[in-house]
């Protein structure tokens, strides 16, 4: 006879919906979480607060493990993980105190690919025209931000330089198509880029920040020629692990996004670097909506084999770097505007 379900069956696992996190989204107290995650017989001790993102934790346990979040399968008790949106805050999941999250996920050297497998970047979009607050200003990503600051540690290459400038670096479809297919990866390096990385050496000190593995950000600029080029050199490189998750509002959408946060670099080396002698080159607006005044939004370099020829742009900007790295204030500047900069710096060196 088949058995007959009974009133003593196990509950089914609680359900984490949308609505839930938007009403503890603004309230969610900060406080201390403490999760224990096993993977491959091994535990890893992870500290979080209640502000903190599933995709926060993700990327902590990346950090711990070197399982990139994606490939990440996070199995906790009565709860369905998978099922949960990684925007989630972790105040509204049922965690118990020192709770054990079991992991099954494989590092990148155990995959065999033959291109590296970057996130997927979304479309950027106009995330703050109708914002009440700038998501800069909300005291939520102020906090992710200084615990950011005090948990990453920037992969120094070299000494910063007393009296320069910093100028901060994408890779993908800033340096490099990473899209195209090439037999050497040299084919896909835009257009002047170690005539732009030296000139730009001489005003200012470098730092490369990807959105993707520390591992991928080492082998592209190893790969391209520029650690160890003997006409600059490069301070530091960052990975995806020094940004944060941010959300923002427009038109009544909710966007879920990670940023680049400069603030983790002014906070580390706070006697070199500051919101006035710091930009960023990036083709993703939304990677420095934490410090608009400091970003400059570069073309994409895309489909490299037929562009390669006439893409100027980083001839172009190495004008625009020059021609302000002698002002004392660069957050000033409105670097959207920075091609008519250079348009009318030319005409004032002309009439003198």
């Amino acid at each position: 006879m088949a058995d007959t379900p009974s009133s003593s069956s196990a509950p089914a696992p609680p359900v984490v919906d949308a609505a839930s996190v938007a009403a503890v989204a603004e309230a969610a107290p900060p406080e201390e979480i403490t999760l224990v995650v096993k993977w491959r017989g091994q535990e890893q001790t992870v500290r979080m607060v209640g502000d903190d993102t599933l995709g926060e934790l993700k990327l902590r346990i990346c950090e711990a493990t070197g399982v990139l979040p994606k490939r990440q399968t996070l199995l906790y008790p009565k709860l369905m993980l998978k099922d949960i949106d990684d925007s989630t805050l972790l105040s509204s999941i049922p965690f118990k105190t020192n709770g054990k999250i079991s992991m099954v996920g494989t590092v990148e050297e155990e995959i065999f690919v033959g291109q590296e497998d970057d996130p997927e970047l979304l479309d950027d979009f106009d995330f703050e025209q109708n914002e009440d607050t700038p998501i800069k200003d909300k005291d939520v990503y102020k906090q992710k931000l200084k615990r950011r600051a005090s948990q990453y540690k920037i992969k120094l290459l070299n000494p910063c330089r007393q009296g320069k400038k910093l100028l901060v670096l994408d890779i993908d479809y800033t340096l490099f198509d990473h899209k195209s297919p090439a037999e050497n990866p040299k084919e896909l390096m835009r257009p002047y880029l170690h005539q732009f990385l030296a000139a730009a050496y001489t005003k200012y000190d470098i730092m490369i920040w990807s959105a993707t593995s520390m591992k991928w950000v080492e082998l592209k600029m190893e790969q391209l020629g520029v650690l160890g080029n003997p006409d600059y050199k490069i301070t530091a490189l960052m990975d995806h692990l020094a940004m944060i998750t941010v959300q923002s509002e427009n038109q009544s959408r909710k966007k879920t996004f990670d940023c680049k946060p400069l603030g983790v670099i002014w906070a580390q080396f706070p006697e070199y670097y500051n919101e006035k002698n710091t930009i960023m080159f990036d083709d993703l607006r939304r990677n420095f909506v934490m410090n608009p005044q400091n970003g400059l939004v570069i073309k994409p370099f895309r489909k490299a084999h037929s562009n390669r020829d006439n893409d100027k742009e980083l001839v172009k900007l190495t004008h625009y770097l020059l021609s302000i790295g002698d002002l004392e204030d660069l957050s000033k500047l409105d670097h959207g505007k920075w091609e008519s900069f250079i348009e009318d710096s030319a005409k004032r060196r002309k009439r003198s």
